[in-house]
């Protein structure tokens, strides 16, 4: 099944909006615990590799989004420019400081789980490039990956009840992520710990609760991204399956709260323009469950109809350039635009 397509220009864009967000580093929103007088210290000071874009999290998905355009657009101009922010935060002395952070005391949640799934994402796409920067950059960042891998393993097992609202504490996406590094770089314990939690939370799931979304603040829909996360744990027949009982009305184009875009009302609000984020994840949800799809059946086209005019009111988000959209919608448009293996579909295996 075919992605929409990410035009040169776009992808020029969207690399430029990355490359100056992760360089800013104020406003900045810290998750940060201080346990005593010393520990207050700058952004910068605290994440050596990851202290702009308002926020841990979106610095790392933005420095996603460059390692995903880099080695996929032809001719991308700013080949150069990511080459060498990445030969900068990819050096030694700022991954010692990233992983010297997660061992400081009052880190146990720290970005748990959105800003661990969006680091797996990072070192994920680094291991599937080619090339012999890349290779370099990924095993300087094989530590740090591997660290919040640990705290992936560690917490899932007594994580018994999974969180369901549409922003970063949602466990479905975070397993969306953390299931693709572990399928690529043979982390064989983190699979196993990611589909039985999958399985444990989702698999009895039905009739999902639709009519409550969106919530205010949404950037995820909570039935949609439960549906992508099952399509890449079952096999299709099983899948179809299951998304019969999860969305019963689906054959008949409903339920339509979930087929229709959502109105975002002012994009200079923080949590409002996070709004225009689900009208992209809800393109690339729409987008990865047709694919899990048999042909033929009649999901497939209400579900690509419904990815295009989401990402079709996404792209409105985009226009805007107050920074409180700018430092992480990109990165959501990538993602409609089908930018990471995590839409691959079920394809065999535990």
């Amino acid at each position: 099944m075919t992605q929409p397509s990410l035009d040169p220009a776009l992808a020029a864009r969207l690399a430029a909006l990355a490359l100056a967000n992760v360089e800013r580093e104020f406003p900045n929103k810290l998750d940060h615990v201080q346990g005593e007088a010393a520990d207050a210290a700058t952004p910068r000071a605290l994440h050596p590799a990851f202290f702009g874009s308002y926020d841990w999290h979106s610095c790392v998905h933005m420095h996603w989004l460059l390692a995903t355009l880099r080695p996929t657009v032809p001719g991308l101009p700013q080949r150069a420019a990511i080459d060498a922010l990445f030969e900068r935060r990819f050096a030694a002395l700022p991954m010692r400081g990233e992983l010297a952070y997660l061992g400081r005391a009052h880190t146990q949640s720290f970005e748990r789980p959105y800003g661990w799934a969006w680091l797996l994402a990072l070192a994920a796409e680094l291991g599937r490039a080619d090339d012999a920067a890349a290779r370099r950059w990924s095993s300087a960042l094989a530590p740090l990956a591997g660290a919040f891998a640990a705290r992936f393993r560690a917490w899932l097992p007594k994580a018994w009840f999974p969180i369901r609202h549409g922003n970063h504490p949602n466990s479905a996406f975070a397993l969306l992520f953390a299931l693709d590094y572990a399928r690529g770089s043979g982390d064989d314990a983190l699979a196993a710990d990611g589909l039985a939690a999958a399985r444990r939370w989702y698999a009895a799931d039905r009739d999902a609760p639709w009519r409550f979304e969106p919530s205010g603040a949404d950037f995820l829909s909570p039935t949609l991204i439960e549906a992508l996360l099952m399509a890449t744990v079952l096999p299709g027949a099983t899948f179809a399956a299951w998304l019969d009982g999860w969305l019963p009305g689906l054959p008949r184009a409903a339920p339509q709260g979930l087929l229709a875009p959502v109105p975002v009302s002012d994009r200079s609000d923080p949590q409002i323009v996070h709004l225009d984020g689900l009208n992209l994840s809800r393109a690339w949800c729409w987008r990865g469950i047709a694919a899990a799809l048999p042909a033929g059946d009649p999901r497939v086209a209400v579900a690509l109809a419904a990815a295009d005019v989401h990402l079709a009111a996404g792209h409105e988000g985009l226009a805007s350039d107050d920074y409180v959209g700018a430092h992480w919608l990109a990165s959501f448009a990538l993602l409609a635009h089908g930018g990471v293996g995590t839409v691959r579909p079920w394809a065999g295996g535990r």
